[in-house]
């Protein structure tokens, strides 16, 4: 190969100079002064200033068509749609990011940060969506331009999915997926989201676990009826259902609904999580060894099983407690499940369980905020194969592969509705503080990411993707 010829070094040296240059910051900044709150109800303007201001004209310039699709759950959430098709014959990439963000908590961030200014202080990179996921996505977008610019094109079809409200649990994604499946046809999706299992080691997650909330409530009269008068007559709604919740899992916190795990972890996945190791911040709490599922490594608990949390219980008014019997008690509870969970028996399943137990008095109030699915890609897939190796090639390290994320995120739209192999290669680390003030992306992670996604591109387009599936 001649000098004057692209080669992939130079590719993911440009890569990486793009974050060290400044021009990953001058861009990301753009994008996180835009106040894109999703749960904000006059939020729409920002939504679509967002998407028509920031995003189709950076695709538009290297050759993407694009169009702004209406929300049919949600109109102020309209998600933008963009391809590249260079030949149908060749793979087809889907990549995907929101570009929505929960509130910007203005006011309690240290140093007066502001959250729609991005500021870089100490390797960092401070705004709010710098991680989840505004700079998550244009990271990828970025590397794909500079793979183009250094090749003259990408060799494969690229179609990107850009919503806005995947904050506010991606309401009408479902349904534009459904309405658009030919359009959306592709496949993989190669997207990121998320941290890294720890900061140095880049990593590959190949779904989520799901999540199912639910409230249990016990009520049995109105009002409060004086302890002294009453106390030893009336059925305590609060003794009732703390016994009910204490037969959902053992002292320690493994469950006790056999329809609620997997029964085991398969083979390839605890192969997987063997070489994962967890990272703990300088201000997070430390690692209970002997919680949870017995037998199981902290790895294996997070990503490979299932866990019970009970998020609030109220009796009574913890505020101000009076000498009453009270009249009702509840509790907030959530489920995170992988993949051998059937969702549609968690709460069947759960009814029976207290029935048996003799608590048809509690009753099971599904949440009515929608969770995602759980979802797993096989870790044996031919792309989540590309992507270790490519990973690997570019940075000297193995990538930890995790089956699964242990959050969770709209991954069913994709592995489900569309039926494509799903490789998230995350950007981010355990202590950004995602949702919280402070959040921010490590400039050295940007950099090593940047490197990562323009290598991954340069492969696929250099004949080593899997053949495509209409080939």
């Amino acid at each position: 190969m001649s000098a004057a010829e692209p080669n992939r070094e130079a590719v993911v040296a440009a890569a990486r100079a793009h974050v060290a240059g400044g021009g990953f910051a001058e861009e990301l900044a753009r994008r996180i002064a835009v106040p894109s709150e999703s749960p904000r109800q006059d939020s729409a303007a920002d939504h679509r200033r967002y998407l028509d201001g920031e995003i189709r004209p950076a695709l538009e310039a290297i050759g993407f068509a694009c169009e702004i699709w209406s929300n049919p759950a949600l109109a102020r959430l309209p998600v933008l749609y963009a391809e590249r098709i260079e030949d149908p014959a060749l793979p087809t990439i889907l990549t995907y990011g929101h570009g929505d963000v929960l509130w910007g908590m203005a006011g309690d961030w240290s140093a007066g940060r502001d959250p729609w200014t991005l500021e870089e202080a100490d390797g960092r990179l401070y705004g709010r969506g710098t991680v989840d996921n505004k700079g998550q996505h244009t990271i990828n977008l970025a590397a794909l331009r500079t793979v183009l610019k250094a090749r003259g094109q990408l060799g494969f079809n690229v179609k990107v999915l850009i919503e806005m409200g995947e904050e506010s649990g991606s309401p009408g994604l479902e349904e534009i997926a459904e309405a658009n499946r030919e359009r959306l046809k592709a496949d993989v999706l190669i997207a990121s989201d998320g941290p890294r299992s720890s900061t140095d080691d880049p990593t590959i997650f190949l779904g989520a676990r799901g999540g199912m909330g639910f409230h249990l409530v016990c009520d049995y009269r109105e009002g409060a009826h004086h302890s002294g008068n009453w106390g030893g007559l009336l059925v305590n709604p609060g003794i009732r259902l703390a016994h009910a919740l204490a037969t959902l899992t053992d002292a320690r916190g493994r469950i006790l609904i056999r329809d609620w795990t997997p029964g085991e972890i398969p083979a390839n996945v605890r192969a997987a999580l063997k070489t994962i190791r967890l990272e703990r911040g300088p201000d997070e709490p430390a690692i209970e060894p002997d919680w949870g599922e017995p037998g199981l490594s902290a790895p294996e608990q997070v990503f490979g099983w299932c866990n019970l949390e009970i998020l609030a219980f109220l009796c009574g008014r913890p505020e101000a407690p009076v000498n009453a019997v009270p009249g009702s008690a509840r509790a907030t509870c959530q489920l995170r499940y992988v993949v051998g969970v059937d969702r549609e028996r968690i709460l069947p399943a759960l009814r029976e369980h207290l029935d048996a137990h003799g608590f048809a008095d509690v009753a099971i109030e599904p949440m009515k905020r929608g969770f995602f699915k759980a979802t797993r890609t096989d870790p044996d897939n031919d792309w989540v194969r590309l992507a270790v190796a490519s990973i690997e090639r570019t940075t000297g390290k193995p990538p930890s592969l995790l089956p699964n994320l242990g959050g969770s995120l709209p991954n069913e739209v994709f592995a489900e509705t569309l039926g494509l192999p799903t490789v998230w290669i995350p950007h981010s680390h355990p202590s950004c503080s995602q949702h919280a003030p402070d959040e921010h992306m490590l400039v050295r992670v940007a950099e090593e990411g940047m490197a990562i996604m323009a290598g991954l591109f340069w492969d696929i387009g250099n004949g080593e993707a899997p053949p495509s599936r209409d080939a």
